[in-house]
């Protein structure tokens, strides 16, 4: 269900999994509908064609000016064709985002793909230049919910304030010149809070603004607690570091990591866990949950950090990401936005509770035997790495100020 402070609206699926949760392609969808003039697309993966057919209906039907800048690589394909007829034939991997990006270019659409040797994982929408779209989401099946394998848990915000959206049209200018990652060169002042609605705003992009030490601020200044869902969470990262003084200090600390991820040797989840932070690994349920795909932080029920941004060195480094904090310490104005988000990691570590309890009872462990998986130290269900292993459409005009869910 969605919530909605006034002009900020957080939506958090995908719906296949949970009757409470929302449609993610549905809400892209709609928003690009809302399209009259203008359309700036920065995403990683372009695959789903329900989004696709919405860019061309802004682009062909309503004459939209429509920019796209998506990842290179997953325009490649991973084997080289056999023959040179083999190259004309339409087959291979990330075939289906070649055609999609082949029909966004048939419509005129002015299409790019990066020039970052490391990661273009933006995943923004700026509309009309007075709404913006972000999140964790790629626009594709599985990350909206609708593939055979299952959808990610992810999120998506909208912000319908033209004072916030220049933060991203100008990121989007700076994508659209060829600055990208470690070689961008017109480095921007990190941009300054805005209030949308009495909310804090902030953006920060990499590697420009450095949105790990904002993390790691906003960290700095927890009194309570501390909740998170995270897709890769590395020992590159300082995050950690900032997790394990905030629990010296009393603060408590749990959340959800994706269970491949997670037991990596890289990953920072030994040293989070011998920290006494509680967490629980999310595991593949084939037709239901993919992955964890969600890069979600919130403290003390005030604050709220959202984006594309993993917690990795390269994340801050070289890859092209950006993180959005949501409310300020001092105000209850994002509470019901926070609240939603800390729900619904909760929600997600009860459902990784209930499958490692699900997977010890097909085991045949009585309920007598106590499970390592569920010792307070280790609660997630993560055996500690020991190897790695290889592996209704919207207008531009914003709503009046207020708080809904729906």
């Amino acid at each position: 269900m969605a919530t909605k402070v006034g002009n900020v609206e957080l939506y958090l699926g995908p719906h296949n999994i949970h009757p409470d949760v929302d449609n993610l392609e549905d809400c892209i969808v709609d928003f690009i509908d809302g399209a009259e003039k203008k359309l700036e697309i920065a995403v990683q993966e372009l695959e789903s064609r329900p989004i696709v057919e919405a860019i061309l209906r802004a682009e062909i039907e309503r004459k939209a000016q429509v920019k796209v800048v998506l990842e290179a690589d997953y325009l490649a394909t991973t084997r080289r064709p056999k023959t040179v007829a083999d190259a004309f034939e339409p087959k291979g991997t990330n075939e289906n985002n070649r055609q999609m990006a082949a029909a966004v270019l048939r419509s005129t659409a002015w299409v790019r793909s990066d020039f970052n040797t490391n990661i273009f994982h933006q995943k923004f929408i700026v509309r009309n230049g007075a709404s913006v779209l972000t999140g964790s989401t790629n626009f594709t099946p599985t990350g909206v919910g609708n593939s055979p394998l299952g959808g990610n848990l992810n999120h998506v915000v909208m912000v319908h304030d033209p004072d916030f959206t220049k933060t991203f049209s100008k990121e989007f200018k700076e994508i659209s010149k060829g600055h990208f990652g470690k070689y961008t060169i017109d480095r921007n002042e990190k941009p300054d809070p805005v209030t949308v609605c009495g909310i804090s705003l902030k953006a920060c992009f990499a590697p420009d603004h450095n949105p790990e030490m904002e993390i790691m601020k906003q960290i700095a200044k927890a009194q309570d607690r501390i909740d998170l869902a995270i897709f890769i969470f590395s020992q590159s990262s300082g995050i950690d570091d900032a997790m394990k003084l905030a629990t010296r200090a009393g603060t408590k600390i749990s959340g959800a990591l994706d269970a491949m991820q997670g037991n990596q040797t890289w990953a920072a989840t030994r040293g989070l866990l011998e920290s006494d932070i509680t967490l629980r690994k999310v595991d593949k349920e084939k037709g239901k949950v993919n992955k964890l795909h969600h890069k979600l932080m919130t403290v003390d029920d005030r604050v709220m950090i959202i984006g594309s941004f993993n917690y990795t060195g390269a994340a801050n480094k070289l890859n092209d990401e950006n993180i959005v904090v949501i409310g300020r310490p001092d105000s209850d104005a994002a509470k019901p936005l926070v609240l939603a988000a800390r729900n619904e990691i909760a929600r997600i570590m009860q459902g990784a509770r209930d499958r490692v309890r699900r997977c010890l009872k097909r085991q045949g462990w009585a309920s007598t035997h106590p499970s390592p998986h569920l010792r307070p130290l280790a609660t997630v269900g993560f055996p500690l790495p020991t190897r790695e292993r290889r592996s209704p459409p919207r207008t531009s005009r914003p709503s009046p100020c207020g708080s809904t869910a729906a």
